[in-house]
């Protein structure tokens, strides 16, 4: 098998689309981008208190929005890499914190006692309230779109939202963009959420793969690396590649493979008990093929869509990265 694969599993109606150089998703503006926001989402109805890190793009106009979901033990303020790229390129980007499965889960044990609580977070129950974090979030930023004095008043367009995490942010992303989970009790899909990113997936804990992700509706990129494991939910980097083919073939879909990328390939800085040096280059290609991904779903642009179909990545990935697409098939013709 080549080491790097540009997978098209369906025969195409029309021409492939022809090679294009002029979109580049790493090009930024020249102007500085703005340091991010800090708030805090007050539910009162669920009695949970959610900080939140916002960046936003310089130009004032309305701006499609992007969510990010940290891992177990994380916080809003991982992965900022992300927030001032996309902002850069015209994205609102609201990093979530998830209260009962944040950094202070860590913070407040014992250091003998961290890995048995953060294994105790990872929970159904801390799913669900991160799916309805995810609700809360979406409904407040509509109420503070729509306030002329508030820093977010009139900033964004929440016709067109993304939504990305990381592990267990994830699993997160997965549950509100389509994955059935029949443990969780109820469907936690939102009708708002019009792409998905999922980087270190997760297959169903139980049950059959292509049930589970049988009713995704929308575009997915899944991220992933060729050692991407976890010592908290047993997740092998085989079981992180068991989610692309069973998407259904009625939305877009993409996946990236890293080669040699670990599970904190996708962070800032190394876990405990990482090994080898980190690639420089793996941040570059998340960068390049998220953004491409947003600006083909969340902005329509047809030159994005075009380089992600095409020879685009090629040109940000290694020579053993693995990338495969496939475009939606309705009735029996490629969308």
């Amino acid at each position: 098998m080549l080491a790097y694969a540009l997978l098209f599993t369906f025969a195409w109606q029309d021409p492939a689309p022809a090679p294009t150089t002029a979109y580049d998703p790493m090009r930024l503006p020249a102007s500085a981008t703005a340091p991010p926001l800090s708030l805090t989402l007050h539910d009162a109805a669920r009695q949970r208190e959610l900080p939140l890190r916002v960046w936003l793009p310089t130009a004032t106009a309305p701006a499609p929005v992007v969510l990010f979901s940290h891992g177990l033990g994380g916080s809003c303020e991982n992965n900022q890499y992300l927030g001032r790229h996309w902002a850069a390129r015209g994205y609102a980007v609201v990093f979530l914190q998830h209260p009962g499965s944040d950094e202070a889960v860590w913070r407040q044990a014992r250091a003998g006692e961290r890995m048995a609580a953060l294994q105790q977070a990872a929970s159904a129950q801390n799913l669900l309230l991160r799916c309805g974090d995810v609700k809360a979030v979406l409904d407040q930023l509509a109420l503070w779109n729509a306030a002329a004095d508030h820093a977010l008043g009139a900033r964004l367009d929440l016709d067109h939202v993304g939504m990305c995490g990381h592990s267990f942010g994830a699993v997160t992303t997965q549950a509100v963009a389509g994955q059935a989970m029949p443990l969780l009790g109820q469907k936690h899909t939102d009708p708002r959420i019009d792409a998905a990113l999922p980087m270190s997936p997760s297959g169903p804990s139980r049950g059959d793969s292509k049930r589970a992700f049988g009713k995704v509706a929308v575009p997915w990129l899944l991220m992933t690396g060729t050692k991407d494991d976890s010592p908290i939910g047993n997740q092998s980097p085989e079981d992180r590649l068991a989610v692309y083919p069973a998407l259904p073939a009625t939305i877009d879909r993409y996946e990236l493979v890293l080669h040699d990328a670990l599970h904190s390939a996708f962070s800032e800085r190394a876990l405990p008990g990482d090994s080898g040096k980190r690639n420089d280059n793996h941040h570059r290609a998340i960068l390049a093929l998220s953004t491409a991904f947003w600006d083909a779903y969340l902005r329509a642009d047809g030159a994005a869509k075009l380089w992600l179909l095409a020879d685009g990545p090629r040109g940000v990935l290694e020579a053993a990265d693995r990338w495969q697409c496939e475009r939606a098939v309705v009735a029996g013709t490629v969308r």
